[in-house]
């Protein structure tokens, strides 16, 4: 857990496939801890073809029942089949928007938000930002994606920059 904060939780992602994988970790974590998706990870991308969304769009019925059948991932139907739902939807949303990237930092107006957090106490669960995020990806057919998720992706991808205002991940950001 120290390495995945100290190297990838907090900063900014503008990568389309890397920004639907940790929606589509965040949506699998529901429920469970963070360490737990950690772990799997290495299998969603090899299940998920490294989350190249054209390709998981693609995928039939009968290869998500082989990636049930794999103790690798998270293995619960609702959660494996928003997988490939989510990657469909974001395909619509990228030929509306040029990006994934663009659409989903346009909830930010493309800027982090810098919080100026003293303990994890005053973390919220969602924000405005994230009902926002949550229900316009719901409209667009995504699942998976209630406001905690939404705000949990938004933190993860360092839309929001929930670091503690002693660490070093803090002071890094804008």
């Amino acid at each position: 857990m120290i390495a995945y904060h100290d190297n990838e939780w907090g900063i900014p992602v503008h990568d389309d496939r890397a920004l639907f994988e940790m929606l589509c970790l965040e949506g699998a974590q529901a429920g469970l801890s963070w360490e737990t998706v950690l772990r799997k990870r290495e299998s969603y991308r090899r299940l998920f073809k490294d989350f190249d969304p054209a390709a998981v769009a693609r995928m039939t019925p009968a290869r998500i029942e082989k990636i049930l059948a794999d103790p690798g991932v998270i293995r619960n139907r609702a959660k494996v089949e928003s997988v490939v739902t989510n990657a469909k939807a974001l395909l619509k949303v990228k030929k509306e928007f040029g990006s994934f990237d663009a659409y989903i930092w346009s909830f930010v107006d493309r800027a982090p938000i810098a919080k100026r957090r003293h303990s994890s106490a005053k973390i919220p669960s969602s924000t405005p930002q994230s009902e926002a995020m949550s229900r316009d990806l719901r409209e667009r057919g995504f699942r998976f994606v209630g406001p905690t998720i939404c705000y949990a992706f938004m933190q993860a991808v360092g839309i929001v920059n929930d670091h503690h205002s002693s660490c070093f991940r803090y002071k890094s950001r804008p």
